[in-house]
């Protein structure tokens, strides 16, 4: 019986992009797994039976960075910043399989030399121990051969991430007893709003959405994500100098029924950043079919394919224009809704967990 151990632990973290990926893509791997495998997850303490009673279940603690218990066939650790790995004693035979969503690093600012070297370095000793690398993008497998070396004898492939939003079930409203947060949010969006989601930081250069507002008076923005970093102070004060921060909300973190609900009812949705590994939140906005308006850069053009309107830079003017082009060519075209939610759907869970499986079978027939 060929054994899966799977690193799931960042479900201690739901409201991140690896938080979901764990969540997804760990029922649906469970949804196709054969009879004749046994499953392991490596879950945050208290979430063990997540995936149902059919997989095992180990707890994370600072006791099991050292030793994972069990032996497995196959070992997938499901991000590149894992703190957990085979046992060299217990698993000495097991198959690594990494996945690596990104190198965002190596385009922070706010990272010395020293410090991006020694990430890479990190990283390179984990791709040493891997049997088979997986990129979460064309982009991102681009940049890992770059930066890294790659054994001959690893094989390095493209596994794109899954959207799991479902428009059919997206609340109508925000219902009326909802927290107190969210009343901003419901009086804000009276009127016709932009939105972005995601973290608010330097890297997503949401800053260049603000000369918009001159640009459009009557559009609000939502720039919906957490907002502990100095930029989103920076973003707030911008705002107030060009006298537009009555139409500018921040609401920071939200939960999924109203990040459900502002893709439902927004305008269109705006992301020009500048470095991604994937570009999540522009799947999930096209399958809402909304219009998306995006960095030409990174990733985001495997997102957003020609389905997408681009920012080939961040001149105000330019980015007007781009918006204003782009809103009446969606207006006057009645197909583009439904070619954003094709596009959209073409990036599923289902899709993503059988390509998985087809890996780890590869590897244990190679094993053998």
């Amino acid at each position: 019986m060929p054994s899966l151990f799977i690193d799931a632990e960042r479900l201690r973290d739901l409201n991140s992009g690896l938080g979901q990926v764990c969540l997804h893509l760990g029922h649906e791997i469970v949804r196709q797994c054969p009879n004749e495998w046994k499953l392991t997850f490596l879950v945050p303490k208290g979430q063990s039976g997540v995936f149902g009673n059919s997989a095992a279940y180990i707890e994370a603690s600072w006791q099991r960075k050292l030793l994972i218990p069990g032996q497995y066939d196959i070992w997938h650790c499901l991000h590149q910043d894992s703190v957990y790995w085979p046992s060299p004693l217990l698993n000495k035979s097991a198959r690594l399989m990494l996945t690596i969503y990104d190198l965002n690093f190596l385009e922070r600012a706010d990272y010395s030399t020293a410090k991006k070297e020694r990430k890479l370095a990190r990283l390179q000793r984990k791709i040493n121990r891997a049997s088979l690398l997986t990129a979460g993008s064309s982009f991102t497998a681009s940049v890992v051969k770059a930066n890294l070396h790659i054994p001959d004898a690893v094989p390095l492939q493209v596994v794109y991430t899954g959207v799991a939003v479902d428009p059919k079930r997206t609340p109508t409203d925000i219902p009326k007893d909802s927290a107190p947060a969210d009343a901003p949010i419901r009086s804000f969006t009276q009127s016709p709003f932009l939105l972005f989601v995601g973290v608010i930081h330097p890297k997503k250069n949401v800053h260049t959405l603000l000369p918009l507002l001159e640009a459009f008076p009557d559009y609000r923005l939502v720039l919906a994500g957490p907002d502990r970093h100095p930029y989103a102070q920076h973003i707030r004060e911008q705002a107030q100098q060009l006298g537009i921060a009555d139409r500018l909300l921040l609401p920071g973190s939200v939960d999924e029924a109203t990040k459900l609900w502002l893709y439902d009812h927004c305008e269109a949705f705006l992301f020009p950043s500048l470095t991604e590994g994937f570009g999540l939140p522009v799947a999930e906005a096209m399958t809402f079919g909304k219009p998306v308006f995006i960095s030409n850069l990174t990733s985001l053009p495997e997102v957003g394919g020609k389905e997408a309107y681009y920012f080939d830079n961040f001149e105000p003017e330019n980015m007007a224009k781009v918006l204003h082009d782009g809103l009446h060519d969606f207006g006057q075209n009645p197909l583009r809704e439904d070619r954003l939610r094709r596009r959209a759907a073409s990036f599923s869970w289902p899709s993503v967990a059988g390509e998985y499986w087809k890996l780890y079978r590869e590897l244990t027939s190679s094993k053998s």
